[in-house]
């Protein structure tokens, strides 16, 4: 069967409700994604980005177009990618929150600027520096292809920050690839 975008009136789709409980059992990396420009500071926290390929280095962002910092994400076209370790569950609940404002999340953290001039948490585990190449639209989300520029991994983390199960999980990373990033 063809894939044209459209799903078949034939095959009801799953209440929302359920799909977000099922995707709560799906553990995922915790990040705050940030950009800076024209259209302002803005940051959120994000688990909805995974790569798409090394050649050239792509991940993907997927941003609810009802977030209030969404537009400036598509009219900066820069996006700092900070990936949180251990330690990071504070700033993650602080850039989660609707509440707080640009200024309020910032105040929180060490920030540097990157190559693109996104904000970068100094202490992330790893940080992607990267531009907007395309945006697709599916549902309630644009999906941001971002093209990596930069990349710092730090020597200092332990471990990874997930999110599985409506809570922080801290994933130590292994020995052996620690001792051959520092190589």
């Amino acid at each position: 069967m063809p894939l044209d975008g459209n799903v078949s009136s034939g095959i009801s789709l799953v209440e929302a409700e359920l799909f977000r409980e099922a995707m709560s059992r799906l553990g995922a990396p915790v990040t705050i994604v940030t950009t800076d420009g024209p259209a302002g500071r803005h940051g959120l926290t994000v688990s909805a980005i995974t790569s798409v390929s090394d050649t050239p280095p792509t991940v993907l962002v997927c941003l609810n177009r009802s977030n209030r910092s969404h537009e400036a994400f598509r009219q900066n076209g820069v996006v700092g990618i900070s990936i949180l370790g251990h330690g990071h569950d504070g700033v993650a609940g602080i850039f989660a929150s609707s509440r707080r404002t640009s200024e309020e999340k910032f105040a929180v953290g060490q920030w540097r600027v990157g190559t693109t001039r996104a904000p970068l948490l100094d202490d992330a585990a790893v940080t992607l520096d990267c531009t907007v190449d395309d945006i697709r639209t599916s549902g309630t989300h644009d999906v941001l292809f971002c093209a990596v520029r930069n990349i710092v991994i730090s020597e200092q983390a332990a471990a990874g920050l997930a999110w599985c199960g409506r809570t922080f999980h801290h994933l130590p990373f292994a020995p052996e690839s620690l001792s051959q990033n520092s190589a």
